[in-house]
């Protein structure tokens, strides 16, 4: 073989694998950037969707404390975001979606609270019945966040 086709070919292996290393230094870099951005937007829509059923069941809750259920439709708007959230939810939110939402339900079929008892279970020590709902969702979006 000659000197020369050795020097030339080195120079083109060498320009191949330098090329070919640039080439998947980008891909792997726009893939995990892909990846980030896709994990940031289901955060956002997640908690969103969460904040909703949040704000929708303290609102219920406080109806349900001083009122029967007069309208089943009082509950719809809770029940399609429990069915929103059960699309992308990991199982302890949904849990804690669903049980929330039997509370909220045993509520409205017990008696109406009075304004002392109110303020007794506010001052209770589990007087938050969307408390754990919050922290599943928490420990989720920080799992997702971890992945970003």
């Amino acid at each position: 073989m000659d000197v020369s086709w050795v020097g030339a070919l080195s120079g083109v292996m060498g320009a191949l694998v330098g090329g070919s290393a640039s080439i998947a230094t980008a891909w792997l870099t726009q893939r995990s950037q892909s990846v980030r951005e896709l994990v940031r937007d289901e955060v956002q829509k997640r908690e969103a969707l969460y904040g909703q059923y949040v704000g929708e069941c303290a609102r219920l809750l406080m109806d349900a404390f001083t009122h029967g259920l007069e309208k089943p439709e009082t509950l719809l708007q809770a029940y399609a975001l429990i069915n929103r959230i059960r699309l992308c939810a990991s199982p302890p939110v949904l849990v804690e979606a669903e049980r929330l939402m039997v509370r909220i339900t045993d509520q409205y079929f017990a008696n109406n609270l009075s304004v002392e008892e109110l303020r007794r279970i506010a001052r209770s020590a589990g007087a938050d019945p969307i408390r754990p709902f919050g922290e599943a969702c928490r420990a989720e979006l920080g799992s997702m966040r971890k992945l970003a």
